[in-house]
């Protein structure tokens, strides 16, 4: 059994080797995709600026201040809680 140190390096080093080929445009397995997720969520909850949100939850993007557009998300989305 490798040691926690030697673990995270391990990891560290699959990650390194992910990110390559998803540079390169080559595919990486599910498993893959499932690790690399589970790391960025564990590197974004430790950011001041993230706040868990708990589901079903609609995201929308920046409107500019269009006022028809907000009420076009209410219509579609239902009224905020």
């Amino acid at each position: 059994m490798a040691s926690k140190g030697t673990e995270s390096k391990t990891n560290d080093n699959d990650l390194d080797k992910q990110i390559e080929q998803l540079q390169k445009c080559n595919y990486i397995n599910e498993g893959q995709v499932k690790n690399l997720c589970q790391n960025a969520m564990e590197i974004l909850m430790e950011e001041s600026n993230v706040q868990r949100v708990d589901p079903p939850v609609i995201i929308c993007g920046d409107i500019h201040g269009q006022f028809y557009d907000l009420m076009e998300l209410f219509k579609v989305g239902g009224q905020i809680p």
